[in-house]
């Protein structure tokens, strides 16, 4: 598959007139954050159930209007932790690019759906800042892509960037979080692999699957291609409302996704964004869930239960 035809399949996005009859759409939520659907995910969907558990993670919807208090625009505090154009550096020894402001899906609990993307692109001058900034600091040892989704970007420029990023002696893994193998599996072409298989630092993926229905048979043997390269396979999810708060449907996806080769490991609590506060599950809910898990689960299939909270130089578990 050439990178033509992979780039058009990414581009052929459900239209809005798709959802217009299903009920809780809601136009003006749309043209704050607009909705951007691969026809893969909207043919995984049930649309003639208003609480399909897909549908519901993209479908705008009025409860976006509303302003809450303790909710902002930049939940995590990425701004505050900008180091040059599109890098953010938290934690210690890694360091996070933003690779791109685009993806291939819109959620709508999205933690960085309010980002300045175009002020914030790692890509943009072709890496040289980022570069630069991880080459000046020895102590990194990982270097995150993150976005938007950076399997967005083609094949060579990714290949433009970990050619100078194999460069830095002190650099020794590569992360990338992408929901791209899951939502637009023909991102992951034969050229993609063998970039992948070609890198020399350690690699891991990390997937961002929220319910055991996103994960389509079609998958399996993508995610073994992935695996195949030495890429250690891992998936967040996201806590949500209505969506994935029962503990059988997290049981679900913990054994589904160790079928598909992936071992969980976040389940983050939802981040503050504004926009997304109909999604939020309480605290003791969330530990309650998780308990239950740990009760259920073997524990190398339980997910940390983690929040994050801005200026904290880790993720904290919720216990």
């Amino acid at each position: 598959m050439t990178k033509q035809s992979w780039r058009e399949k990414c581009k052929n996005q459900a239209s809005s007139q798709d959802f217009t009859a299903i009920q809780d759409y809601h136009k003006g939520s749309e043209k704050v954050f607009r909705l951007h659907i691969p026809e893969f995910f909207k043919n995984n969907m049930d649309l003639t159930n208003p609480i399909d558990p897909l549908l519901r993670q993209v479908l705008p919807s009025i409860n976006e209007t509303k302003v809450h208090e303790n909710f902002s625009d930049d939940p995590v505090g990425d701004l505050k932790s900008k180091k040059s154009k599109g890098v953010i550096h938290k934690y210690k020894g890694r360091v996070l690019l933003i690779a791109t402001g685009t993806c291939a899906i819109n959620c709508r609990y999205c933690f960085r759906r309010n980002f300045p993307y175009a002020q914030n692109n790692a890509s943009a001058n072709n890496w040289h800042s980022a570069i630069e900034y991880i080459a000046n600091n020895k102590e990194l040892h990982e270097v995150i892509l993150s976005g938007g989704d950076p399997l967005m970007l083609s094949t060579n420029v990714l290949s433009n960037f970990s050619s100078q990023l194999n460069d830095i002696e002190h650099i020794k893994t590569l992360r990338i979080h992408t929901r791209m193998p899951l939502v637009s599996p023909s991102r992951i072409t034969n050229n993609f692999i063998k970039w992948l298989d070609g890198i020399s630092l350690k690699k891991v993926m990390v997937l961002h699957s929220n319910h055991p229905q996103e994960l389509h048979p079609i998958l399996k043997p993508i995610l073994n291609k992935i695996k195949s390269t030495q890429t250690l396979l891992l998936n967040q999810s996201v806590l949500l409302k209505g969506i994935n708060d029962q503990t059988k449907i997290l049981t679900d996806l913990s054994f589904k996704l160790f079928d598909f080769g992936v071992l969980p490991y976040y389940l983050n609590q939802l981040d503050k964004v504004q926009g997304a506060a109909h999604f939020q599950v309480t605290n003791k809910q969330a530990k309650l869930i998780h308990k239950e898990l740990l009760a259920t689960l073997p524990g190398y299939l339980v997910p940390k239960l983690v929040e994050e909270i801005p200026g904290k130089k880790n993720k904290s578990p919720l216990n």
